[in-house]
């Protein structure tokens, strides 16, 4: 944290990508990844009206309304829990894709919500940061909690309840990597949401609450057999597939490149890859961009991240 000369506060911090669902978690599970996200800065001002700038990757299509902005929606509503009277002016570097499946809108909720409360000169409690960060995610995309948990807590979070943010984060002893593969489309969260149905078979409900249990073990135990076996997603994955033109031709490219799974990331058309090591996940993320040659796409490789913090 800087304090100005003039008394106003600053605060940067850096929130990370994040992969939403992992597979058969659909809401609850997240994971956070290593080397990309957005960058908010938060400076407190008694000036009568907030600020926000955009800069980055897609700034043309993040809104710089205050009440619009998730990031600054995110650093209001931390101020207004706290109490204080002040504005903040808010400067958003997006490294995230706007609708990209990467937990952008996440990103940038977090980062709002914590670069206010450090601002402030004190570190929120986990609930407070959860709260103030569901308020800009909830306004762009929707209330869930399954992006915003790991991008605060790093690594692999479980989101138990969404109405009284009961989050966990899970011990995770593999050190697999991630590789993220994004096609050169675009797809909206809530209409990715839309075409879901509210209700399962009971097999269906059964398989996929077991493979969701099977993900969180494999990733505690450092199990890639189990994990291979658990990160099949029977609920969205097959309706939203439809979505991503050759989603199963990149989908096959990466498991025949190595990987011990892969699935959509969130809500897409990003896709993501578990791999062994490093050089497995560039080998997948090589093959993936080759199934998407005629669209065109975008790679990032990088290990299991930490959580939102300070440059």
């Amino acid at each position: 944290m800087t304090i100005l000369s003039t008394g106003r506060a600053v605060a940067t911090v850096f929130a990370p990508a994040t992969v939403g669902n992992v597979g058969p978690g659909f809401d609850v599970l997240g994971l956070a990844v290593d080397g990309l996200g957005d960058t908010v800065t938060v400076e407190l001002t008694l000036e009568p009206t907030p600020r926000v700038s955009v800069t980055g990757r897609d700034a043309a299509l993040v809104p710089t309304e205050a009440d619009k902005n998730a990031a600054a929606i995110s650093a209001r509503a931390m101020l207004a829990g706290r109490g204080d009277a002040r504005h903040a002016h808010v400067h958003l570097e997006k490294g995230l894709a706007v609708a990209g499946g990467m937990g952008g809108s996440a990103a940038s909720s977090v980062g709002g919500a914590l670069a206010a409360a450090l601002a402030l000169g004190r570190a929120p409690a986990l609930h407070e940061l959860l709260q103030a960060s569901l308020a800009g995610e909830s306004a762009v995309a929707g209330a869930h909690l399954d992006n915003i948990a790991p991008c605060i807590l790093g690594g692999l979070a479980l989101v138990r309840s969404l109405e009284t943010m009961d989050v966990v984060s899970v011990p995770v002893h593999a050190r697999w990597w991630v590789c993220l593969v994004t096609p050169n489309i675009r797809v909206e969260t809530k209409a990715a949401r839309a075409i879901l149905p509210t209700q399962s078979t009971r097999s269906e409900w059964i398989q996929q609450m077991a493979n969701t249990a099977g993900v969180i073990a494999a990733f505690q135990q450092g199990d890639a057999s189990l994990l291979k076996r658990s990160l099949v997603d029977l609920y969205a994955e097959p309706r939203r597939a439809s979505l991503i033109p050759r989603f199963r031709e990149a989908k096959e490219a990466a498991l025949k490149a190595g990987a011990i799974g892969c699935s959509i990331s969130g809500s897409g058309p990003t896709l993501f890859a578990i791999a062994p090591d490093e050089q497995g996940a560039r080998s997948c993320a090589l093959a993936m961009c080759e199934a998407f040659a005629e669209i065109g796409a975008s790679s990032h490789v990088g290990a299991i991240g930490q959580g939102a913090r300070a440059p």
